[in-house]
């Protein structure tokens, strides 16, 4: 049997080394206080009366300190940054006829791409081992053989995800669309015009002077940047509400070439929406479900490597398609190294943060051999949604983060249920989470998202109420069959 007894103390030591430093003014503050509480009770009342006699209190001493405690207390109230809520949001649930087992889209790829058996034994072998399952969803539009990306299918598209998404965020929270102050729609390749964000206005017959705006090109991590939008436009405009709108039209992106880079997200992008209401009114305080703590955004755009690594480009043939490139991880690790390098210090225990400093002390200045610490975020966050872009980038944040099988279960379900919804993956990973019932009043949630451009873009929450299990949703009829076992390869 082996050794248990070091490991143990090993691990009391560091919980204890984690509450010194966590703890460490409460704790220089304890004997402080059992001092002068000491040296009161030794002093009788007639001299702890004699010391207060002895204190003369000039009348214009005391009102300028008033003035000044209340001006300050002024300034820093109107300086302080308004909190942002998240009241509610809502994820769109494809209905089962848009429904792509792998058997189908296996042999949708074999009638469409019949003069290239390769490319259709390449997209098999991409499936298999993808961490997708059977009840992924693609438009109607993809389901035709072959497919028919037209614009007036790409837009049929939209109308039904964003309405659908949209209708049931009026519904959960008696929101009006007349009360609708700010409205953002990001949606990376598909930019019709009048723009999406103008259909919206459209169909739900919007104020004239509502602020609206269209994102387009920003990849999977759009949704964490209409949430930064959103919380900068909530602190110019006091007492709003803003409706966020993210998806991805999957429509006219379907690529029918033979370009092994631009085959692959074919076999990974899936349909989804999600539609979030944020506000900064205080009598949404006690019914919003997270308030809105950080946001860190990096772009590595300056980096030829990163700007070129997701590259939307015609191939040989003239077919459009999006290239991913095979440096596509490296290129994301060092994103996210930059990205937890400045919220680190935001949201990491002062312990963490000590050692953390004391490597990089090491290793900078004293030229030590030491491998780099990597701080332990767990004891920052008690929740992970990591953006289900694929397998691989679940794998290596896992490894990288050192989290456990149950951080990322959130992120694995989803692939496997919904696959690649882009930008909306991370609040069907929320989702799950509340449909778990593991959401408890003050749990932290980190949202990890990547795009193109490059960029790392992350996001923290607070829950401001325990959340009780949702009976409807894109997870209320499976949920009890989760999570399930995901092989390593599914062999078809």
């Amino acid at each position: 049997m082996p050794d248990f007894s070091s490991s143990v103390k090993l691990k009391y030591v560091k919980l204890g080394y984690q509450y010194l430093v966590n703890h460490f003014l409460s704790l220089l503050l304890i004997p402080i206080m059992a001092i002068i509480a000491v040296e009161l009770l030794r002093m009788g009342p007639e001299e702890i009366l004699n010391v207060w006699n002895s204190l003369h209190f000039d009348i214009v001493q005391v009102l300028c300190s008033s003035f000044l405690v209340v001006f300050i207390s002024t300034v820093y109230f109107m300086s302080k940054p308004r909190t942002v809520y998240l009241v509610d949001y809502s994820c769109y649930k494809p209905p089962v006829t848009c429904r792509v087992p792998f058997a189908t889209f296996m042999e949708h790829s074999r009638l469409i791409l019949k003069d290239s058996p390769k490319s259709v034994e390449f997209q098999m072998r991409i499936l298999e081992r993808s961490g997708l399952g059977e009840e992924t969803c693609l438009p109607p539009a993809i389901h035709y053989i072959p497919p028919t990306p037209t614009m007036d299918e790409a837009r049929s598209e939209a109308q039904m995800v964003i309405f659908t998404a949209m209708d049931d965020l009026f519904k959960k929270t008696g929101l009006l669309p007349k009360d609708i102050d700010i409205l953002i729609v990001n949606c990376s390749l598909f930019s019709p015009t009048p723009s999406l964000s103008a259909m919206v206005i459209n169909k739900y017959k919007l104020r004239s002077n509502i602020k609206s705006f269209n994102l387009s090109g920003m990849g999977c991590s759009a949704g964490l940047i209409s949430v930064d939008l959103a919380r900068d436009l909530l602190q110019v405009h006091p007492n709003s509400n803003a409706v966020i709108v993210s998806t991805e039209i999957i429509t006219p992106n379907y690529y029918k070439g033979n370009e092994r880079a631009m085959l692959l997200p074919n076999c990974l992008f899936r349909m989804g929406s999600a539609a979030i209401l944020m506000s900064n009114r205080r009598s949404d305080r006690w019914r919003a479900k997270y308030k809105l703590c950080h946001l860190v955004r990096t772009h590595r755009g300056a980096d030829d490597k990163s700007f070129y690594c997701v590259y939307e480009q015609e191939d040989r043939e003239g077919k459009i398609g999006i290239n991913l490139s095979k440096d596509l991880m490296a290129i994301a690790g060092e994103a996210l190294k930059a990205n937890i390098t400045t919220i680190g210090p935001l949201v990491l225990p002062a312990s963490e943060q000590l050692l953390f400093l004391l490597s990089l002390i090491g290793r900078k200045i004293f030229n030590l051999k030491w491998k780099p610490y990597i701080p332990d975020f767990k004891l920052a966050f008690e929740h992970f949604c990591i953006h289900a872009g694929g397998r691989a980038v679940i794998d290596e944040l896992q490894k990288n983060l050192q989290l456990s099988g149950e951080h990322v279960e959130a992120s694995r379900m989803t692939l496997h249920r919904f696959g690649n919804t882009s930008s909306s993956s991370l609040w069907y990973e929320l989702c799950y989470i509340e449909s778990k019932g593991r959401m408890r009043r003050g749990d932290r949630v980190w949202q990890i998202a990547f795009g193109s451009g490059f960029k790392c873009n992350s996001a923290v929450w607070k829950c401001n109420r325990t959340i009780k299990t949702p009976k409807d949703g894109p997870w209320s009829d499976c949920i009890d069959r989760y999570p399930v076992f995901i092989p390593e390869v599914v062999k078809l």
